[in-house]
């Protein structure tokens, strides 16, 4: 599942995520399951076409991403993985960012990020004065819609009916739109 938020600059994606790597990072030994929550910059084409034509957007390349996973071995709903990446280079995530209050409560950590775009943007390395006043008070605005659709995809993941595993067992995964 995916769900997506766009303002002028900025746009928020939701998708749940199974994952597995053969080349385990830190603190991944198993697979992962959970919902993964990605800050990307939104660039809007010209119509193709007459005025009633569809628009092209295009949910860019990512600056900050939060991933509220849990391991497979672990019970359903526990987000024991829970992180977050402050920042990319180009397209790469930096490494795993596990703090305290994220890991205690992720959804009102997430919750508690989205509403302060500016600080978000900083440490992601963006400079927050280029990016409009209208997206940062319109991100803030919709935070309480966007954790409602992380909290529903993660009831979907803890049901079973999101973040499925593969049908047969594989070295190597990643399910999902993110």
């Amino acid at each position: 599942m995916l769900a997506a938020f766009g303002f002028e600059s900025l746009g928020v994606v939701v998708g749940d995520m199974f994952f597995v790597d053969p080349d385990p990072l830190e603190g991944q030994e198993t697979p992962e399951r959970g919902v993964r929550l990605e800050l990307r910059v939104v660039e809007r084409g010209a119509p193709a076409g007459s005025i009633y034509a569809g628009v092209p957007i295009n949910f860019g390349r990512p600056v900050w991403r939060v991933d509220l996973f849990g391991s497979t071995e672990s019970p359903a709903g526990t987000l024991d993985r829970a992180h977050h990446h402050p920042r990319f280079k180009g397209w790469e995530p930096s490494h795993r960012n596990f703090v305290p209050e994220l890991s205690a409560d992720p959804v009102s950590w997430l919750a508690g990020e989205l509403a302060d775009p500016a600080a978000v943007l900083t440490r992601a390395g963006v400079n927050a004065d280029e990016v409009p006043e209208a997206d940062k008070a319109g991100l803030a605005a919709a935070a309480p819609e966007i954790v409602a659709a992380v909290k529903r995809m993660l009831d979907g993941v803890r049901d079973g009916d999101l973040a499925p595993a593969p049908a047969e067992q594989v070295a190597a995964a990643r399910t999902g739109w993110l």
